[in-house]
């Protein structure tokens, strides 16, 4: 691409394990009789003002614990932990990309389900970028059984509130979108050469919730939900964009994974 202005050099692909659960929980009121394994995944952008992560995978203690497995798991009604085989290890990941958790200065964070909070225990050095509404959600007395609170909840935490759509640096913006939680966000990213990327989090799992507008099994509102699908569909015709889905099991099988990179 010619002319373009960005802070960000490459973006990795960290695959970071699985997770099993009904198809419906993706998609509402669609395929009640299926089972997914989905893909967990963050993202390594390597910048010009230092790395950023955008989000951190599942807390691998809490799946190895008998104990913990079945707090934090089974007595909750998951059908099954998360599935983090040793090639999808968080810190292995990371050295296969080069980076060690202390050269990581920023994390954001698209929200504060689980499988996207589980590795701030090794980044708690770092700014932690948060929509307002999210980190009020936090910590709130929500109840929500897949929001594990002492992923996140420890006294040093540097936490950068932000409200609505945000720029942290040219070609690195934050884009509220509201529905799955109450404070998601999702991201726009501008490669120097690769162009954009729109990397959706939970704004949908899977493709078929862009292709067919269908909202997620889990949401908080459904109209904003819908909105925010339309809103990052847009974005992407917009720049003619690529979609990268964080949950989606056949769209990761044609990614760049770490070590390899977008550039």
């Amino acid at each position: 691409m010619e002319n373009v202005v960005t802070s960000v050099q490459k973006l990795a692909v960290l695959l970071l394990g699985y997770e099993v659960i009904p198809k419906t929980v993706s998609t509402r009121d669609r395929g009640g009789r299926f089972v997914m394994a989905e893909p967990i995944c963050a993202y390594l952008l390597q910048t010009e003002r230092g790395y950023v992560l955008f989000d951190t995978g599942v807390n691998i203690d809490n799946i190895l614990d008998p104990v913990r497995r079945e707090e934090y798991f089974m007595s909750r009604g998951w059908l099954a932990p998360p599935i983090v085989l040793p090639e999808h290890d968080f810190l292995k990941q990371l050295k296969s990309c080069g980076v060690e958790p202390k050269d990581i200065s920023d994390v954001i964070l698209s929200h504060v389900h689980c499988d996207h909070t589980g590795n701030l225990k090794h980044l708690r050095h770092a700014r932690i970028w948060i929509q307002r509404l999210e980190h009020e959600f936090a910590f709130s007395d929500h109840g929500n059984l897949a929001v594990f609170n002492d992923d996140f909840d420890f006294p040093d935490m540097k936490w950068e509130i932000v409200d609505g759509d945000w720029e942290m640096m040219p070609g690195l913006r934050g884009i509220f979108t509201r529905g799955h939680m109450p404070g998601h966000q999702s991201l726009v990213v501008t490669l120097p050469k690769s162009g954009v990327k729109v990397l959706t989090a939970d704004a949908g799992d899977l493709w078929e919730n862009f292709e067919d507008e269908v909202i997620p099994g889990e949401s908080c509102d459904d109209a904003a939900a819908l909105i925010s699908i339309q809103k990052l569909k847009a974005i992407a015709a917009e720049f003619d964009a690529e979609m990268i889905l964080l949950h989606d099991p056949v769209r990761v099988q044609s990614l760049r994974l770490c070590p390899d990179y977008y550039d």
